[in-house]
């Protein structure tokens, strides 16, 4: 599932409530640092040169659609066909975001659902401050499984790199993680076993998230040999998490 237009919504996020959308990547095809088995968008395509839109391209049809709404959003959410922190003027466009939410629906909060992996960029660190939900993700904290399910294109990328880049938030930002089993190219994977759970609480008390958001498939994957986790599972882990004192969204 492409989103095939740079503003699009406003949806009904099972996380985040009435979202407009912001699609910083090119409109026909994936563009990721990760190659995520799970991802709704698909895998990615190797393009040369990708088509990114412009800063004032963003601004103008972000005012557009701001303009149009006959209810203000809760949220709006930098999300797309990949990694939004990948365009070059991620630091500028989120600016010029932050002063249009101001002027049109200064109630309504700025996300960014965000893999992690650009967080040694100092202006994406910036561009993220602006933001009020820093949403970062983590799919496992035992390296050999994060590279099964997340599938980075560095392939040097650790769990130990993450969580360095996570810390420097100071605990003001929100993580999130996919839990999901099943086979990824032959290999089973399952990121609610208590091996994988024990990981994850360590490396949780290490980056003292301000909130942990967890969640399951929702929609069909790329990898089709992956199985959703039941509910009464999300709630254990869930519950886990409270007694660790971490508040904790649950889309199940």
């Amino acid at each position: 599932m492409l989103f095939n237009s740079i503003i699009y919504g406003p949806i009904h996020s099972r996380r985040l409530g009435v979202s407009l959308g912001i699609n910083l990547l090119p409109i026909d095809h994936k563009l990721c640092t990760f190659n995520c088995a799970y991802c709704e968008c698909g895998w990615n395509t190797e393009v040369l040169h990708p088509l990114l839109p412009t800063r004032e391209e963003v601004r103008t049809e972000l005012e557009k659609a701001l303009l149009a709404l006959t209810c203000p959003p809760d949220v709006i959410t930098f999300s797309g066909n990949g990694e939004p922190t990948l365009h070059p003027e991620f630091e500028g466009i989120m600016s010029d975001t932050c002063t249009l939410r101001d002027k049109y629906c200064p109630d309504a909060k700025v996300s960014v659902l965000s893999n992690s992996t650009q967080l040694a960029r100092q202006d994406v660190i910036r561009a993220l401050m602006m933001a009020d939900n820093r949403i970062l993700k983590l799919d496992s904290a035992i390296n050999s499984t994060m590279h099964l399910i997340d599938q980075p294109v560095n392939k040097n990328l650790s769990v130990v790199d993450i969580k360095q880049m996570l810390i420097q938030f100071g605990h003001d930002f929100t993580l999130q993680t996919c839990f999901l089993r099943g086979t990824i190219n032959s290999v089973d994977v399952d990121n609610t076993s208590p091996e994988e759970l024990q990981a994850y609480y360590k490396i949780l008390k290490e980056v003292a998230p301000k909130r942990v958001m967890i969640y399951v498939i929702d929609r069909k994957t790329p990898c089709e040999t992956l199985s959703k986790i039941e509910p009464e599972t999300m709630q254990l882990i869930a519950s886990d998490i409270r007694k660790m004192g971490f508040e904790v969204i649950v889309s199940a």
